[in-house]
């Protein structure tokens, strides 16, 4: 059975460039073998993931993710079973967040800043898949 598992988190430290390239290699070498895909994106502070897979694989990541001292305030926004993926093509990619139109971020919340805490799962949700379609993604696997 495939799901879908949406979440928001704050990092604890600061992330540059190399640390956030560091996380997706990692996601990268492992997700492909416990048959998980996603997408990852990161703004500020805020990491706001998709990741698609069998419903124990993908569980079991999210509660690991919980676990991660690098991660606070871990909210998950969105859970469903799922006939088939959305973000197939990735073993984890990233928006590229330097291509976003903050008008995007304008049309779902009440700034142009990425924040999933202020919004419902579902806005996160649309507002998620359509980074992804205006953004770009990078990091394809």
């Amino acid at each position: 059975m495939l799901v879908r598992l949406m979440y928001a988190s704050r990092a604890t430290e600061a992330v540059n460039t190399e640390a956030l390239s560091a996380i997706l290699r990692k996601c990268t070498a492992n997700n492909p073998a416990a048959g998980v895909t996603g997408v990852l994106c990161f703004s500020g502070s805020i990491f706001l993931q998709v990741l698609e897979g069998g419903r124990s694989q993908v569980s079991a990541l999210y509660n690991k993710i919980t676990r991660d001292p690098r991660h606070r305030d871990v909210v998950l926004l969105n859970y469903e079973e799922i006939s088939e993926r959305s973000f197939a093509g990735w073993a984890m990619g990233q928006v590229n967040m330097s291509r976003l139109n903050p008008a995007l971020l304008l049309k779902y919340s009440e700034a142009a800043v990425l924040d999933p805490y202020s919004v419902s799962g579902a806005v996160s949700m649309a507002m998620f898949k359509e980074l992804v379609a205006t953004a770009s993604v990078m990091g394809q696997a």
